[in-house]
Parts: C-alpha cells; structure tokens; sequence
C-alpha cells in the first residue's frame, strides 16, 4: 500500500509523535511524508526530521494532500496537534473541504491527549481508521459528529463557518475553538486579539473592518491589505507552543560570527524582509536580514538562528506573543522606534539603501548600520538599540 502523511504544524513534530505515526503506518506499506503549511518547518528541522518529512516546498495542508492524490496514494493521513479538539476537526474538515481530489484520507488529531481522535473522511477508509486507532489507543470521530460539534452551533454565521451580505458587500467569518486573549493570525499577520470564545471577523470590499468578540489591531489590518476571507488562512493562539532547544547549524559563518563580527573587507550579502515572517526560510543564506515590524523580527530571528544569520529588527514596541520564546544570533541588532515609525523608517531603508531591490551586497556591516541610524536620525523619530541574545516576550 503507498500511504501519504501531511505534516501539521510545529505540536505534532515536538510532541514526538509525528516521528512515531511515521513509523507506526510504515508497517502498512511505503509511506512518503511531507509538510502541509510552513509554521512546522522549523520543528521538522529542530527534529533531525527534513530526510523524513518533505519541507523543501512551501504549500497549504490541502494542496499537500492533492500531491499525494496526484502521486496516486491509496490512502492520505492527515496528521495534527491543534490546541483543542474543536480547532482540529474544524481544520481537518476544511483541508478536506479544499482538496480538490478528496483521496481516502485519515486524519490523526491530539494523539497525546484524552480527547484524540482518529477521522476517516471517507468510508472507504473506515476498516483502516479503525485499525489505526485500536493501536493508538484513539477513539474513531465520524465526520457527521464533527459537523454536528461545529458547525450546527448557534451563532451570527448559524451553521456555515462564513457568509456574504452581497447588499452591503461583507463577508462574515466564524472562528471555531477560540479562547479569550489569542492572538487572531490571518495569512500570518496579527490582525486583532480574542476577548471571548466566539469570534468572528468582518471584511467589506476585502478589508476587515470589525472583529466581533475581539479587538481589531487597526495596524495589523493596514500590514495586511485586501484579501479574500473565505479562503484566508486564520490562526489562533501561539504560532509555536512548545519550549525547545533549537538546532544551530555549523556554517561558514558559524566562526565569523564567533566574533559577532564580520571581517571588513568581505562581501556581504543583506536581505529585506518587510512583514512576511512565514517566507524567511528564503533567506537562510544572507549573511545579514533587515527585518521590519515587531512580530516578523521575532520570528525571523527565531528562525534565521538556526542557520547563524543575524538580523537588523526595526521595531515600534507593538509585539504580540506569537511564539513561546524566541532567540536571535549574536551580532543583531533591534532598533525599537517610537510607535508606528517602523514601517515608515523600513521604507525609507528599503527605497534609500536597498533601492527597492529584495537584497543588497555591501563591505562592512558595521558602515551599513551607521547608514541606518542616519536615516532615522534625519526623521523625528526617538528610538533605543537593544542587543540581547536572546529575545524572550
């Protein structure tokens, strides 16, 4: 039997269970594993785990299971660790939703936990669940179960999880398994924060305008633009719950950096990064990242860590705990701005130093960040520099 397993997020890699389901389903057949979304790419790497699970391609849970469908598996595993059962079966009920072939697909959900499950989204796989879930020590979840648990409760959005008002040209999205005082995530950015458990977020022309249930972050809304509701990609909570020791890869800069310094009269290569933390992976070989806003700093350090890339964070002090910890590599550098001048402060380095270009190749870093100072110094803008290892929220 050729079985696929998409990978779901960071929990089900640092719980060590991924490693386990892996190893467990290799004894009904040829098993292929790949990662469905882009925040359990680090975990994958913390783990030794990137020559098991696939992570060399950046794509959503659903598109990973049509891959496998496409490759012609006889059965797909969906494998997660949401936050509660709630989050996971709605999410497991959208990802096989949006797929596009609906292959045989199971999904593993909390299989450390009293309340994990095992859901076989189509009956032709309802023998193999249940097998499954007999080893495991899971319970077997029907999908009319999961229909009845979240989307026939009462609420504004009644029983879909969003709707239209064509009139007044809003859209109206239901969030599932919310607690007070989460970070609401849509397509990676902080737009608002939870004040009860039943939220839901309102778009007009594809902006969102109102959270009800929650507080909009009206500059997290700006980061993020127009957008589609229905189709964006909502979190909540914390983007990686575990504490864990990261794995810090042995480079070529690994001994520069032992200096916290780079020797003048090499070339460096600087990256941009503007808001867009789920794509830092790109960057992993710059020798140095300018990073602008907040929470992209904090996760993009976390992440460029573990390859010794240092960073230059421009930052307003308006931070979200997105992460349980975080570190950065020695030799950054965090510019913290008064608030909302960091987006203003990263443009003008984007148009004056980078000149509009994604990188830039420079001499001396320590010349490039004096160039940085003198563009804010020419604004009204007060700030501090902060220079720890690591950054802790």
């Amino acid at each position: 039997m050729k079985i696929g397993v998409v990978v779901h997020g960071p929990h089900i890699v640092d719980s060590g269970y991924a490693k386990k389901i892996i190893e467990l389903l290799g004894n009904y057949g040829e098993v292929k594993a790949r990662l469905g979304g882009t925040m359990g790419r680090t975990a994958v790497y913390d783990a030794h785990m990137e020559q098991t699970i696939d992570i060399s391609t950046k794509r959503l849970p659903s598109a990973s299971v049509d891959k496998f469908a496409q490759e012609e598996c006889d059965v797909v595993f969906l494998i997660n660790y949401g936050k509660s059962s709630v989050t996971g079966h709605a999410f497991g009920y959208k990802v096989f939703k949006r797929s596009e072939y609906k292959p045989p697909l199971i999904q593993i959900e909390r299989p450390g936990e009293s309340d994990g499950s095992v859901i076989p989204w189509r009956k032709s796989v309802m023998e193999l669940a249940q097998e499954v879930a007999g080893v495991m020590e899971l319970k077997i979840i029907k999908p009319d179960s999961i229909m009845r648990e979240i989307f026939l409760k009462g609420s504004d959005c009644g029983h879909r999880t969003s709707y239209k008002d064509p009139i007044k040209a809003k859209t109206y999205r239901k969030l599932v398994g919310v607690s007070p005082d989460e970070n609401i995530f849509v397509n990676g950015i902080v737009v608002g924060r939870s004040t009860s458990e039943e939220v839901i977020i309102v778009a007009q022309n594809g902006i969102i305008t109102d959270m009800k249930g929650g507080i909009l972050k009206e500059h997290g809304v700006e980061k993020l633009g127009p957008l589609n509701l229905d189709t964006a990609i909502v979190k909540t909570g914390l983007l990686r719950r575990s504490k864990v020791k990261p794995r810090v890869a042995e480079t070529k800069k690994s001994n520069k950096l032992k200096s916290k310094d780079f020797p003048e009269t090499e070339t460096l290569t600087i990256a941009f990064l503007n808001h867009a933390a789920e794509d830092v992976y790109l960057l992993k070989d710059a020798d140095f990242v300018v990073t602008v806003g907040d929470d992209t700093t904090l996760v993009a350090a976390d992440i460029l860590y573990r390859f010794n890339v240092p960073i230059i964070g421009i930052t307003d002090g308006d931070i979200d705990k997105v992460v349980e910890s975080g570190f950065k590599t020695p030799g950054s550098m965090i510019i913290e701005l008064e608030s909302g001048w960091d987006d203003i402060i990263g443009s003008k380095i984007f148009s004056e130093l980078f000149n509009r270009q994604e990188t830039l190749e420079i001499e001396n870093i320590e010349n490039f960040k004096k160039e940085i100072l003198q563009i804010i110094n020419n604004t009204a803008a007060r700030y501090c520099i902060k220079e720890k290892e690591i950054v802790e929220v």
